[in-house]
C-alpha cells in the first residue's frame, strides 16, 4: 500500500512538472512571438515614415554620388527581408544601432535617458495607486452620492483633458506666478556639477551626495511632473477600480455575506476587494506602462532628460534610428509588464493556475 500511495505522488509530482514545464515554454513561444512581431513592426515604422536617412547622414546639399554610395554603406539597395532579417539579428545581439545625427550608440543613449523616465513613472504610479484605488472603492460604496459624482468628474477631468495643456498652465501658474516649484530640468543649473551622477536618478544621487539643499532643488523640479503625470494614472485607475468595485459588490456572493450580516466593512475590504485585486494588477501594470510611453508630452514641456524627450527630439531631428531603438525599449517594457501581470493574476487567483 505504501509502495502504491508513493508511486501515485510520484506521479502526481511528475505531471505537475509536466504541466509546469509545458505553462513556461508556451509563455517563452508566446513572448518570442510578440517581441519579433514589434520589432517588424517597429521596422515597417522605419520604412513607412517620410523621412530619408541617407540624407539625415549626409544632408540635402550633398553631390549624388556620395548619397548613392552612403545608401550602400546603409544597405538600403538590399531586398527589404534581408534588411529585416539583419535589423532582427542586429536587436536579438543588443545593438540598437548607432545614432544617425551624433554617431553615438543607441543603446548607450538609452541607458543613460531611460532612468529620468523611470524615476518619474514610478512617483507617478505610487500616486496614481495611492490615490485612484481609494478613490475609486469609496466612488464605488458610495454610489450615486455627490463623492461618487466629484470622484467622477476629476477622474474625466484627469482622462479628457491633454496632458500637455495641464502641464503648461500648471508651470504658468506654479513656478512662473506663485514661485511654488522648480522649473524645467531636473535641477538648477548652479547645482548641475555639485553631485556626481551615480545610478542616474536624479533624487538618489543628490542624496548619495549629502548636500540636501542639491536634494530639495532636484524635488522641487521633480515634483510637478510627477504630480501631473500620477493625477493622469490616478484618473485611470480610479475610474476602472470603481468599474471592477461595483461589480464585485453587485455579485451573489456579496448578496449572501449581506445576508449573513456581515458588516459593511468586511464586506468591503474581506470580500470585493480582495476579488478586485485581481484584475487591479492589470490595471495598475498597464497604467505603468502607459506613464513610461505617454511622458513624451511631460518631458517635452518640463525639459526632462527623459527616454520621451530623448526620441521626441530624435523625431524632430529625422534621427530614425534612435525613435526606432527608443519605440522598441518601450515596447518591449510593455511586453514584460504584461507577462508579469499574468504572472502576479495566475499567485492571486488558483482558479487560472487550474487552467495550466
Amino acid at each position: 500500500m505504501t509502495t502504491k500511495i508513493t508511486q501515485r505522488r510520484g506521479a502526481q509530482m511528475l505531471q505537475k512538472a509536466a504541466g509546469f514545464v509545458r505553462a513556461l515554454a508556451s509563455l517563452a513561444l508566446t513572448v518570442a512571438i510578440t517581441l519579433i512581431g514589434l520589432v517588424a513592426l517597429t521596422f515597417i515604422i522605419g520604412h513607412v515614415v517620410p523621412i530619408d536617412p541617407v540624407l539625415t547622414v549626409i544632408g540635402d546639399k550633398a553631390p549624388q554620388e556620395v548619397y548613392d554610395r552612403v545608401y550602400q554603406e546603409m544597405g538600403l539597395d538590399r531586398p527589404m527581408i534581408i534588411q529585416f532579417l539583419s535589423y532582427l539579428g542586429e536587436v536579438l545581439r543588443g545593438n540598437l544601432g548607432n545614432s544617425m545625427v551624433s554617431g553615438r550608440s543607441i543603446g548607450s543613449d538609452i541607458l543613460r535617458f531611460f532612468p529620468a523616465t523611470f524615476e518619474l513613472a514610478i512617483l507617478g504610479i505610487i500616486i496614481g495607486v495611492g490615490l485612484g484605488i481609494p478613490a475609486g472603492i469609496i466612488a464605488a460604496v458610495k454610489r450615486d452620492t455627490w463623492v461618487d459624482h466629484i470622484v467622477r468628474i476629476v477622474a474625466l477631468i484627469g482622462y479628457s483633458v491633454p496632458i500637455f495643456w495641464l502641464a503648461l498652465m500648471a508651470l504658468l501658474v506654479f513656478y512662473a506666478r506663485l514661485e511654488w516649484v522648480g522649473g524645467p530640468g531636473q535641477i538648477d543649473i548652479g547645482y548641475a556639477y555639485s553631485f556626481s551622477r551615480v545610478t542616474g536618478f536624479i533624487l538618489i544621487d543628490t542624496a548619495l551626495s549629502g548636500s540636501w539643499d542639491v536634494f530639495v532643488n532636484a524635488i522641487s523640479h521633480i515634483a510637478l511632473p510627477a504630480l501631473l503625470i500620477g493625477y493622469y494614472s490616478m484618473a485611470y485607475i480610479s475610474r476602472m477600480t470603481r468599474s471592477v468595485m461595483l461589480e464585485q459588490l453587485n455579485s451573489e456572493y456579496v448578496l449572501a455575506a449581506r445576508l449573513k450580516g456581515a458588516s459593511e466593512y468586511s464586506i468591503v475590504v474581506h470580500h470585493a476587494l480582495r476579488n478586485a485585486a485581481i484584475p487591479l494588477v492589470t490595471i495598475v501594470a498597464l497604467s505603468f506602462g502607459g506613464l513610461l510611453e505617454g511622458s513624451v508630452l511631460i518631458e517635452t514641456v518640463f525639459s526632462w532628460p527623459g527616454l520621451g524627450n530623448y526620441i521626441a527630439q530624435s523625431l524632430l531631428g529625422g534621427d530614425i534610428n534612435a525613435v526606432l531603438g527608443g519605440t522598441l525599449v518601450v515596447g518591449t517594457i510593455f511586453v514584460f509588464l504584461n507577462v508579469a501581470s499574468d504572472l502576479v493574476y495566475k499567485v492571486l487567483d488558483p482558479r487560472t493556475r487550474a487552467l495550466t
